[in-house]
Formats: structure tokens, sequence, C-alpha cells
């Protein structure tokens, strides 16, 4: 594994995917798909490539063990586009409005689903 590999989030691979697939015309739901699927690209990579989440400590009993595993909400996406030089700052920022918006009509929670995953830790 390459150093810093365990602490990346977006691979070339996923990089290329979101250039691909997207298109400014796209709809919330299909950003959401699109999320899905670079979720699933970065969880395949994660496994092919043995990378395992970095080693974290509990500040409070001082025990160590491997933090959850990497995930891709749709807010990263949204700034990625940026990023990557995909969108201007200006369309991530009105999509990210749209977004915050969208989540809360909708009752989303950051990975577009409907609690499925806490937007917390507690």
């Amino acid at each position: 594994m390459p150093s810093g590999d365990a602490q990346r989030t977006w691979f070339p691979e996923m990089v290329g995917v979101l250039r691909r697939d997207w298109d400014r015309s796209t709809s919330m739901a299909k950003l959401i798909e699109l999320r899905d699927r670079l979720d699933a690209v970065l969880q395949s990579i994660c496994s092919e490539r043995r990378i395992l989440p970095a080693v974290m400590t509990c500040p409070t009993c001082g025990s160590k063990g491997h933090a959850a595993p990497p995930r891709v909400s749709v807010r990263a996406v949204i700034l990625s586009f940026g990023r990557f030089g995909i969108a201007s700052v200006e369309e991530v920022r009105t999509l990210e409005k749209l977004w915050n918006r969208y989540r809360r009509d909708e009752q989303l929670d950051l990975y577009g689903g409907r609690g499925a995953y806490p937007d917390f830790c507690v």
C-alpha cells in the first residue's frame, strides 16, 4: 500500500467516475446515485488494496482501534466538483444550497438515505 493511502478518500479511479458521470442538469436523486457509485468504488479500492482505516486512540480510556471505514457523503461529492475543477465555485455553492434544501425537505441523512447512517457519533 503506497504511503498515505490509509488517509486518502479520493482515488484517481473515483475522480474518473466523477468526471465521466457528472452532468450539471443532474437531479438530486441522480446525485445520490452518483454518491452511491463513488462509495462503492471507494469500498472496493479499500478492500482490494487491503487499506485499513486509521488507528484511533480513545481520549477517555486510551484504548486503540481502527476508526470507521471512510464513506463518501453527498456533500463531499458536491465539494469535490470544485476541488477537481469540474465545476466553478459558484456552481458548487448553488448545488450545496440545493442539496441542503432537498435534504431537509426529504429528511435525508448525509449519505442521501433515510436515517440509515447517523449524522454524528454519540
